[in-house]
């Protein structure tokens, strides 16, 4: 199964907790055991799992992402968004979730974050389960 879901983010960096939009996905599908692959098709943007019970957990990723990638560093790419690039190079474009009695295998803390690092934009999210 195949799904595309589009959200809008808010900030330059912005990091959307998407976990509930595909517990509902994987609900409707229907699929009692799988696997849900996440991926995310652009260059400056990427998704990952970490813990969403506490706000400052995502806080302190930007904070620090920011300190070992500043915005502005004389990078060379001329769009003036290299620091986007590299950030989401190594938060990564996908994540795989294992399905199981019809529902995503996350730990008690942890939630799916969709990580914007050139925004705000309109972005898009594709779903493989099987």
């Amino acid at each position: 199964m195949f799904r595309e879901i589009e959200i809008r983010t808010k900030d330059r960096v912005d990091f959307v907790d998407i976990t509930s939009k595909l517990k509902e996905i994987v609900r409707q599908s229907n699929i009692e055991e799988g696997l849900m692959t996440v991926f995310v098709p652009h260059t400056t943007a990427g998704i990952t799992i970490n813990e969403h019970a506490d706000p400052s957990v995502v806080s302190d990723i930007k904070k620090q992402l920011e300190k070992l990638v500043p915005a502005n560093n004389g990078y060379s790419h001329s769009e003036g968004n290299s620091d986007a690039h590299i950030k989401a190079s190594l938060i990564g474009s996908s994540v795989n979730i294992i399905i199981r009695n019809g529902e995503m295998m996350l730990g008690t803390w942890q939630g799916v974050f969709f990580c914007e690092f050139d925004g705000p934009r309109r972005r898009k999210i594709y779903l493989y389960i099987k």
